[in-house]
């Protein structure tokens, strides 16, 4: 009887996927940098799918995890893999931008939708038809360069130095930010880029200190976003550091150190959310995933990164069930309900922000998805004035 089924396992495995019964479940590809240089960032955002749901509207929900190693052409081998052998309905992910500009095409080609976690918003802006498949669930650069702004002004900051990364991140951030401080009155009087990889920034560093800006911008991501800082600290710059929502994690200040005491930096409000006022609407599902991720990884493990990662499993979460019963996962017609129901997201609370989507808008986060902090005596610090 053992050997008759086993001859017929082949079969009623063909029937299976004939019938369509072996892509009944939800099957979500996953993209993280869990090695190489962004790995600070990957990690969280890998080890944040063991605290996704498993099951959603009465499906059961796998995840199919791939590393890219920070590598946007290994990002590129992950998706098509996800998309062609693994039968993905949506993905998670990348890690950076340009591993995410990178799977574009391919995402769009397939009609998966993708719930993005990098930084820029080159990833969904122009709107275009690739685009369309693209969702954002961390701060678009403006709201975030918006709240920079406001600080430096505020605080009698005239003149700004810039050091960049020398890739669409950087890229992006001094065009939304140039033009944005520009139209405030500041002044940027001197402007760096350096590579992820980089091991020194001494040059670049030395350029913007004898500019003698009033602040610095570092628009860079993850551990190497800590290299300029230290250079310029290093070498003697006594004015005020900014960073973007790109070391919006504990690592950035364990990796820098002293070296990173006062940095000031606009990011999602999860990041301080005990400091949070008794109102905020991010509070409790913010505090909610601290407690988990710490709970399995340990005390002071918790990040942004991750949270961003949390917050596009909850966006699915709210939006599966509406593509249900459209139709049936594994094919092109959930995908594409999938897609409509992501866009018509309203007032999905996160860790991150609030997430209202549009036609035109897909990352749909406002003030509510910011606040400013400064790192004091070794932890971030929210900044009540």
């Amino acid at each position: 009887m053992e050997i008759a089924l086993r001859r017929q396992l082949p079969a009623l495995l063909a029937l299976l996927l004939a019938t369509g019964v072996a892509f009944a479940d939800i099957r979500i590809g996953v993209i993280a940098s869990s090695t190489g240089p962004t790995a600070v960032v990957g990690i969280p955002q890998k080890q944040t799918v063991a605290l996704l749901p498993t099951e959603i509207g009465g499906q059961k929900v796998e995840y199919i995890v791939l590393d890219d190693a920070s590598d946007p052409t290994n990002a590129v081998t992950n998706v098509k893999k996800l998309i062609a052998e693994q039968k993905v309905d949506a993905l998670i992910g990348p890690t950076t931008t340009p591993a995410a500009l990178a799977m574009l095409d391919f995402v769009a080609e397939s009609k998966t939708p993708l719930v993005t976690t990098v930084g820029s918003s080159a990833i969904i802006q122009p709107m275009d038809d690739k685009k369309k498949w693209v969702f954002k669930t961390t701060q678009n650069d403006d709201l975030i360069a918006e709240a920079l702004i406001e600080h430096m002004t505020a605080h009698g900051v005239k003149t700004l130095g810039f050091i960049g990364f020398n890739d669409p991140y950087g890229e992006n951030w001094f065009k939304v930010f140039g033009a944005m401080a520009e139209k405030a009155g500041l002044k940027l009087v001197a402007s760096e880029r350096y590579n992820r990889t980089d091991q020194s920034v001494t040059g670049q560093a030395l350029k913007v200190i004898a500019a003698r800006p009033d602040a610095v911008l570092v628009a860079a991501t993850g551990g190497p976003a800590v290299l300029p800082q230290t250079s310029l600290q290093e070498k003697g710059y006594k004015g005020r550091i900014y960073q973007t929502h790109g070391v919006a994690t504990n690592d950035f200040i364990r990796i820098g150190g002293k070296a990173v005491e006062g940095t000031l930096m606009a990011g999602g409000p999860m990041l301080v959310a005990y400091d949070l006022p008794g109102g905020s609407p991010i509070k409790a599902i913010a505090q909610g995933y601290i407690k988990a991720y710490e709970t399995k990884y340990g005390a002071g493990t918790m990040s942004t990164f991750g949270a961003n990662t949390y917050d596009a499993g909850l966006l699915l979460q709210k939006a599966i069930p509406t593509a249900l019963k459209k139709a049936k996962p594994g094919s092109v017609e959930f995908r594409e309900a999938l897609r409509d129901a992501l866009e018509q997201s309203k007032e999905v609370v996160g860790a991150q922000g609030v997430f209202n989507m549009s036609a035109q808008n897909h990352n749909g986060m406002d003030q509510r998805a910011r606040v400013m902090m400064t790192v004091k005596d070794g932890k971030w610090v929210l900044i009540k004035d």
